[in-house]
């Protein structure tokens, strides 16, 4: 029997925690379409105080502006819901300026049931990364299934994401 999304999530969680304990980093988050989903599932580890230092949960565009640094442009340009790459990624760099964090992960997306449109339908979905040392990337993910699924499946890719950024090369400066 194959392993349910929940218990990858679990997995993924302690993967987080034992590579972010190796190297000394400590790890952010700036959620929109996960409402504080994943600072929750990271913080449901114990230990957690140790590798994770803030989760900004900035579900309104000014509320974006206003705690991560936002520009008002990037968030008119991209429509509602703000569900874009570089929205992402200054969500993300955005997290890292306003914490101790080393890493950030961050989220925007149209969990459904309503919201999505021609362009961008529920589902769609824009997670970012980023690293002190420069790394910044996005990647969007069109997710199938009822709210509850988009979201969850939005965490597991998000912490994904983050294995995959700390074993990525450094950016050569």
């Amino acid at each position: 029997m194959s392993q349910s999304i929940e218990e990858h999530v679990r997995q993924l969680v302690k993967e987080v925690a034992s590579t972010l304990n190796d190297r000394g980093l400590i790890l952010t988050s700036a959620e929109s379409c996960t409402g504080g989903w994943i600072a929750q599932a990271l913080t449901s580890l114990p230990g957690s105080s140790m590798w994770f230092d803030s989760g900004f949960v900035t579900y309104s565009n000014s509320s974006k502006q206003r705690l991560l640094g936002v520009p008002g442009s990037l968030l008119s340009d991209h429509g509602p819901g703000a569900v874009s790459e570089l929205v992402v990624k200054a969500m993300a760099t955005g997290a890292l300026t306003n914490s101790a964090g080393d890493v950030a992960v961050a989220t925007s997306g149209i969990a459904g049931p309503d919201g999505g449109s021609e362009g961008k339908p529920v589902g769609t979905v824009w997670i970012g990364w980023a690293h002190r040392d420069g790394r910044c990337r996005a990647q969007n993910h069109h997710f199938s299934g009822d709210r509850y699924d988009v979201r969850l499946k939005t965490v597991e890719q998000a912490l994904q994401g983050i294995l995959d950024l700390l074993d990525s090369p450094r950016l050569s400066d």
